[in-house]
């Protein structure tokens, strides 16, 4: 792609999340979502591949419903209330509508089906901003309209969204589908307690988007993209594939680790919370996930292959992006200790 039109696209995505994210308008936070939309466009059909275009439409279809709905929603509040500010959502079927559609826009379950077909299609580099930044704009209205919306039907389908991301992934083979489960169950754990602790959202997902990160950017480094592809990259780059393996057991939200911190305290606050069902089942549900993370940290360091390569192993690399890696990483599973300090900041 043209590094001109590559800049344009970028700077459209930062503008884009940041109308949404600093709007008080319903109008304004839908046109941020739309200039996403169609930034984004560009970068997951950039191959020309047929299955990258298939992923780009599917994307453009559904996140234009999902607008759709959205703006649909905010009217009939104002029609009702006479309000377009996006924290006087009163109304109830507004609030209803409105729900549908950040689940359409995050993949929340029941509006999932898009999102593994389309981050299998987009490039690694892309399906890490899908992932990541693309949820910022949607995640923000979920935190700025969570006093209105209905937290029964947020828990079921934060419990749906956990056990369908284990679910599924666990008999995939291609490492993008495996990271949009993944992305699913943890969207889960953001919306269980999105009702009761806010902050405690953004912090699950600030946490999330880094440890993502880290591995989007690791998986890319060497060019992996299926399991069998994986086993045989230890012989490649030791150092990177170790990395991998603790970052991929972060995300799992194994204690020692990152990732643990935002479950133990999403149950913490739960349990609070009178709910305490839903905190055991949600918990016994991650480890579905834990299954899968598992696996694939099992391909990147503990399987061989039979025979291995005769070529100098690379410990040593001068790329940029390995440095970047390396600081991710260790952020991704080295957090846990400072908790105390963390917390009060989100």
């Amino acid at each position: 792609m043209n590094p001109q039109a590559k800049l344009i696209f970028t700077i459209s995505l930062l503008l884009g999340t940041a109308i949404t994210t600093s709007s008080n308008h319903w109008i304004m936070a839908w046109a941020g979502l739309e200039i996403n939309t169609l930034a984004i466009l560009p970068l997951i059909s950039k191959s020309h591949h047929p299955r990258a275009i298939e992923a780009a439409t599917k994307y453009f279809l559904v996140q234009a419903t999902a607008s759709t709905l959205l703006l649909f929603s905010s009217m009939t509040n104002a029609w009702y209330t006479g309000q377009w500010d996006i924290t006087q959502l009163t109304h109830p079927i507004s609030c209803l509508i409105l729900t549908s559609a950040i689940a359409m826009k995050l993949g929340l379950v029941p509006f999932h089906f898009w999102f593994p077909e389309v981050l299998q299609g987009a490039p690694l580099t892309t399906g890490l901003l899908l992932a990541t930044v693309m949820k910022f704009p949607p995640i923000t209205l979920f935190f700025l309209t969570s006093h209105s919306l209905n937290p029964t039907l947020l828990t079921c389908m934060a419990i749906l969204s956990a056990a369908l991301g284990g679910w599924m992934g666990l008999n995939q083979t291609q490492i993008r589908k495996i990271l949009a489960f993944s992305s699913i169950a943890h969207l889960g754990w953001m919306t269980i307690i999105i009702s009761f602790d806010p902050k405690l959202t953004l912090l699950n997902f600030y946490i999330y988007s880094l440890m993502t990160t880290a591995t989007f950017l690791a998986l890319n480094s060497i060019k992996a993209l299926k399991l069998t592809t994986l086993m045989t990259t230890w012989t490649k780059t030791p150092s990177l594939n170790a990395m991998l393996f603790l970052t991929l057991l972060s995300l799992a939200g194994l204690p020692p680790l990152t990732g643990f911190l935002p479950k133990w305290l999403i149950i913490q606050e739960l349990t609070k919370q009178s709910m305490a069902p839903a905190a055991t089942v949600i918990s016994l549900l991650s480890l579905l996930g834990l299954f899968f993370y598992l696996r694939l940290a099992y391909c990147t360091t503990i399987t061989l292959p039979p025979h291995t390569t005769n070529h100098m192993k690379q410990w040593h690399t001068n790329k940029p992006t390995h440095i970047t890696i390396a600081i991710l990483t260790t952020l991704s599973t080295m957090l846990l200790p400072i908790s105390p300090l963390i917390y009060p900041l989100s």
